[in-house]
């Protein structure tokens, strides 16, 4: 039987599944019901300075992007940080943490860009049992106009130096959470690397509107008339999330720190796709709110038979091991092929790879009487375009052509590997 425990930069937890500062964490209620139901580790909903806590929005606080089949996609949140006194979180966080002393909880933290609010919020914590702090350098809206939450993130000087202030006063394990909201991931890792960080975690949420209300003519969600951008969020932010991730796990600079995955995770397949990538263990929200607690259960059963399935031990034979696989496009082999192969055993005869092919690709699709599909080898391109769009799993597949083989559509052999600095016909680079 697979091991599923895990430690994070010496934080140890029951299994990988964190949940995410944000609101299931928001309080003692939530995080016990977390536990209770197999969530191996918190992060505390954001901390503030001690005074009056910040004021959210009394209305509409989410807007959502849904599938055809209503299936939430994402959410776009407007919510800040906790707004509940700091008093009372830290009573809560010290009572779990002491009924709950084997799963891993973490507290979340965002104050002021100065080294006093930092020093003093860190000595109120430092008695109640936590596990670590994460900096919550992600926040793209709400704090961000105070100079908070991405107005740090997105600068690699400052999170040096709020996590050299961190890392001065407290001996806790120190996790900075970076903003996707970047042009390049590596600058903030790197700057949290060099400040001392233990480990980043990523992505936060994506500055983003998700709909306008076509009669009110105001973004979504509408508080009095008027909308902002906001925090994006769930499955469809998932890719850009595995990019970063991947990022800093194949640069030499900071291929060594270790990451804590975030971003769209609703199933297993997600997570372990997130490690396989470099991250040491994920951090999920969105799938909690559209399901519940319980669906780490499913997360956990489902890690569990594949790693059996797959002979691995435990978490820690997961992590990294699509990174050598992760290269730049001029690393790719030019001279690999596929055909596109159609199995009629299970087509339904939609059509639909014929029509997406015949309109927007390379005509490589012909339809014959009786609605029978077949594809033209000598003008498909591989580009997989059929087998993305095709309803039914597996009718469509691609068959990778031997070296030696020759490709109908050119007329040559199938060669050796060759990239695009040595492949004879690329004689030059462009996008299109």
């Amino acid at each position: 039987m697979a091991d599923l425990s895990s430690e994070f930069i010496g934080i140890k937890s029951p299994n990988p599944f964190w949940l995410a500062s944000a609101p299931p964490t928001d309080k003692e209620y939530n995080v016990r019901r977390a536990y209770e139901a197999g969530w191996g580790g918190v992060v505390w909903k954001t901390l503030g300075e001690a005074g009056p806590p910040v004021v959210n929005v009394s209305g509409p606080r989410y807007g959502a992007i849904h599938g055809a089949d209503r299936r939430l996609l994402g959410l776009n949140n407007i919510e800040l940080i906790t707004d509940r006194p700091l008093e009372v979180n830290i009573e809560e966080i010290t009572r779990v943490k002491k009924d709950y002393p084997d799963h891993a909880l973490v507290v979340s933290l965002m104050v002021p860009c100065e080294e006093k609010p930092w020093r003093d919020i860190l000595r109120r914590i430092e008695d109640t049992g936590a596990d670590g702090v994460e900096l919550n350098f992600g926040c793209p809206h709400g704090m961000a106009e105070r100079g908070m939450g991405s107005a740090v993130g997105q600068v690699p000087e400052y999170i040096r130096m709020v996590t050299e202030w961190v890392k001065k006063h407290s001996d806790f394990p120190c996790i900075v959470k970076l903003t996707p909201n970047v042009t390049n991931i590596l600058y903030p890792a790197k700057a949290a690397l060099d400040g001392g960080a233990d480990a980043v975690s990523l992505i936060n949420t994506i500055n983003s509107i998700t709909s306008v209300n076509l009669d009110t003519f105001a973004p979504e969600p509408t508080i009095d008339g008027w909308g902002a951008h906001g925090g994006y969020c769930g499955p469809a932010v998932k890719p850009i999330a595995l990019n970063m991730v991947a990022e800093i796990a194949r640069n030499p600079e900071t291929a060594n720190l270790p990451v804590s995955g975030i971003g769209g995770v609703t199933t297993w397949r997600d997570a372990v796709e997130f490690m396989a990538l470099g991250a040491g263990n994920v951090q999920v929200c969105t799938a909690a709110m559209t399901y519940g607690f319980r669906i780490v259960q499913e997360m956990i059963s489902g890690l569990g038979q594949y790693m059996d399935e797959k002979g691995f031990g435990s978490v820690t034979e997961i992590v990294g091991r699509a990174v050598p696989n992760a290269r730049d496009w001029q690393d790719l082999n030019l001279n690999y092929v596929t055909k596109a192969v159609i199995d009629q055993n299970k087509c339904i005869k939609c059509g639909r790879c014929h029509i997406v092919c015949e309109d927007t690709s390379h005509q490589a699709i012909w339809m014959h009487q009786g609605r029978v599909f077949e594809v033209n080898d000598a003008e498909c391109v591989a580009c997989n375009l059929c087998v993305n769009v095709c309803p039914v799993e597996g009718c469509i597949t691609m068959r990778e052509l031997e070296v030696g083989e020759v490709d109908e559509r050119t007329g040559k052999k199938v060669g050796q590997y060759a990239n695009w600095t040595t492949h004879p016909n690329n004689i030059g680079a462009g996008c299109g």
